[in-house]
């Protein structure tokens, strides 16, 4: 029987927002890109449902965000209203939390091999739909009464299962015990005549011990032997020989059969048989009366599932502070106070740092500039995080948010190879970048982070820079491009529909300090060997770097030149220093400056000394 599987619906590619897996790994939506768990993810913050059918439609929905305006809106209103009524959503909740996954016991019906408590999880399951729908059809909210009102709880299907089945059945339905009594007069007839027998079998035993003054003399069974009579070694000479046959020898036993025994033991076991393959006959019969049911209780599920995944949808909104988004068919994005949904659920509370993206309809390219540990793939992946949100008909994390519609999002975001595929870092990167520039409409949103730093500078930045501007002549798409190829930010005296951006930074007593708080214009500098330096790179690392860097911007090595193919790090150039101290002196007086005594312990200055020594010593 296929009557488990739903019947199938056709769908046209173009009603989704089209991302590849690529794509939907980078921005992490519903598993971390380096852990692969839940955790870290868009579906972790996202997922407050309260049924394991709730928890994977909301990853279908995050894997198809929708293009429909309409359906958008339907699903928004639901959440609005669940948003704006706190007790309905809570007796929702609640209810809920009595509902079995309706998809899987609908698939074990069809299978035949449900047993008789998932078919008590059933009719529970749809006995708690019926206070769902009084709390829609008591909220007051037109929206909300017109989907109760569409919801069948199948009551007559979960009566006759309760009606049937005990309240605690055991797993097996085939050892008995399943049905109740006064379902089957034949069943009623087969279970009085064993609990007649057992009744007599207890009075047999009194009255044997009465009879054979053996006290301890005991009526038992097993399934291989049957009824007996159990004496001990040490009363077999009261035993009555001319009434018991001996049925079995034990170490301290010994087991008899008498004629009368016998009879009942015949007698107790065909109603045993009889009753436990009835209840068995009973409960098949009820399987396949619940089988006819199947489609109504998949459209049941349907229903449950999603106003699950609305109730969370409002509840994220409330906890979280998430807006309403509204979409533009003018192609712009206002997005005021953003913030990045993940980033914001690890981080402290209100410690996050949020940010405008504004592009009007004229905008089509934004060039981020700034340095590493910034912020710059954060706020690009915020951007195409909220489009997500907004097109599954989850609310915003932002104060106030205003999108178009897309049609695709395309990254190229983080270095990776492909080894199985015979990929370089490079070659998965400009693959990637052919994707958008093949495919990207001007409907569609276009993340690029460090395009061409895969290759030699003058190819990288060259290909950056031809990247941008067919970006921006050929497919017109909302596109965030972060580099650090600062001299690309020249691009907007040509390009008139690409302005410059960058994350702010600031160098106070020779630290590096992120404002992570986006500005206008281009950065002034990318502060890599301060980077470093933050990463802990080793001293003599970062002195190296320096005397590399002076010897560039001595040579002038930060203007492109298009005769020159390499540039020479380690050729001797004459650089005039001010300060007679030496590089490494310099680096070391800084530390000593900053360092804040009142916040060391004696031995953690005396360690900072002795550290101090042993680099001059180095020296």
């Amino acid at each position: 029987s296929l009557a488990h599987l739903q019947v199938a619906e056709s769908f046209e590619i173009g009603q989704y927002l089209q991302m590849a897996n690529t794509v939907q790994r980078n921005l992490e939506l519903t598993q971390s890109a380096t852990t692969g768990r839940k955790q870290g993810s868009l579906f972790w913050v996202l997922d407050k449902t309260t049924t394991a059918m709730g928890g994977r439609l909301l990853k279908q929905w995050l894997s198809r965000p929708l293009l429909s305006l309409d359906r958008i809106k339907q699903r928004q209103q639901m959440v609005q209203a669940l948003l704006d009524d706190y007790f309905t959503r809570e007796n929702i909740v609640d209810s809920l939390k009595g509902v079995y996954d309706l998809e899987r016991l609908s698939g074990r019906v069809a299978f035949g091999n449900v047993n008789p408590r998932e078919l008590l999880q059933l009719a529970k399951s749809l006995e708690a739909t019926k206070p769902i729908i009084q709390a829609l059809a008591e909220s007051g909210n037109p929206d909300l009464e017109k989907y109760g009102q569409g919801i069948d709880p199948q009551s007559e299907l979960a009566e006759s299962i309760t009606n049937c089945l005990v309240d605690q059945p055991p797993i097996s339905a085939k050892d008995g015990g399943i049905i109740r009594a006064g379902v089957s007069e034949d069943l009623d007839k087969y279970r009085e005549a064993m609990n007649g027998g057992k009744k007599w079998l207890a009075q047999m035993e009194m009255e044997e011990r009465q009879r054979t003054g053996i006290d301890n003399l005991k009526i038992g069974y097993n399934r291989v032997f049957g009824y007996f009579i159990q004496v001990s070694k040490g009363n077999v000479a009261k035993v009555p020989q001319d009434r018991y046959t001996r049925k079995q020898t034990l170490t301290n036993a010994e087991r008899y059969i008498t004629p009368e025994l016998k009879e009942h033991e015949n007698l107790i076991l065909e109603a045993e048989s009889r009753s436990t393959d009835l209840e068995y006959e009973l409960f098949s019969q009820l399987r396949e009366a619940v089988k006819a049911h199947i489609p109504a209780l998949q459209e049941l599920g349907r229903q449950l599932v999603a106003l699950d995944v609305f109730v969370a949808f409002a509840q994220d909104a409330e906890e979280k502070n998430y807006c309403r988004p509204s979409f533009s068919s003018k192609n712009e994005i206002a997005v005021k106070n953003g913030r990045h949904p993940v980033v914001e659920a690890v981080l402290p509370a209100g410690s996050y740092i949020p940010n405008d993206l504004v592009m009007d309809e004229d905008t089509s390219i934004y060039l981020i500039t700034g340095p590493n540990m910034s912020g710059k793939s954060t706020y690009m992946r915020q951007l195409a995080l909220i489009a997500i949100m907004a097109q599954i008909g989850s609310f915003v994390p932002a104060d106030s948010a205003k999108l178009p519609v897309f049609d695709q999002v395309f990254t190229r975001i983080g270095a990776a190879d492909d080894l199985y595929s015979g990929k370089s870092t490079f070659m998965v990167e400009m693959s990637e970048a052919n994707e958008a520039l093949q495919h990207a409409s001007s409907r569609s949103l276009v993340l690029f982070d460090e395009i061409g730093r895969g290759t030699a500078t003058y190819d990288g930045m060259a290909l950056a820079g031809a990247i941008i501007k067919y970006l921006h002549d050929k497919v017109g798409a909302k596109t965030l491009f972060a580099t650090h190829y600062h001299e690309l930010t020249e691009l907007d005296e040509t390009l008139p529909h690409l302005k410059n951006i960058h994350v702010g930074a600031t160098e106070e007593n020779g630290q590096l300090i992120f404002l992570h708080k986006i500005l206008p214009g281009p950065a002034d500098q990318s502060y890599g060997i301060h980077v470093a330096k933050l990463a802990g790179l080793p001293r003599a690392v970062l002195r190296e770097a320096s005397s590399m860097l002076k010897r560039l911007e001595a040579e002038g090595a930060r203007e492109i030149n298009p005769s020159r193919q390499q540039l020479d790090l380690f050729s001797p150039v004459e650089v005039v220093e001010e300060n007679p101290l030496k590089a490494e002196q310099e680096e070391l007086l800084d530390e000593i400056s900053q360092v804040n005594l009142n916040e060391k312990t004696p031995l953690e200055v005396m360690q900072l000394v002795a550290d101090w020594q042993q680099a001059l010593k180095e020296e």
